[in-house]
């Protein structure tokens, strides 16, 4: 499925945002970097490795996503957000979705892109 022009699927999914834990090191942070991720966003794991808070819940969810999944959901800290979200599935939102896109979608019910 492609999206319409000028459409992002992921402005409507949101899957990967409650599906997988994200895990990336704390000079990533606020604190340290200028624009960086919200230290009050984040759990420490280890000396070197912080989490964003609520992805490694049960039922994970990011605690950045805002909206209903699968309908339309934003990142609260997008242009802030860690390199596990920079980096997860690049082509999804021109409607190409990865094999982890796929696995994120069908947790939810929903087709892969």
């Amino acid at each position: 499925m492609s999206p319409a022009a000028g459409a992002d699927p992921c402005t409507r999914c949101g899957a990967c945002c409650t599906a997988f834990r994200v895990d990336f090191h704390p000079a990533m942070l606020a604190s340290r970097e200028s624009g960086g991720v919200p230290d009050e966003l984040t759990l420490p794991v280890t000396a070197q490795l912080v989490r964003m808070r609520g992805t490694d819940e049960a039922a994970p969810r990011c605690v950045a996503l805002r909206g209903e999944v699968g309908v339309a959901v934003e990142c609260t800290i997008y242009t802030r957000r860690p390199p596990p979200c920079r980096d997860f599935a690049p082509y999804a939102p021109l409607g190409i979705g990865d094999a982890g896109c796929e696995r994120a979608r069908r947790r939810h019910g929903m087709a892969p892109l």
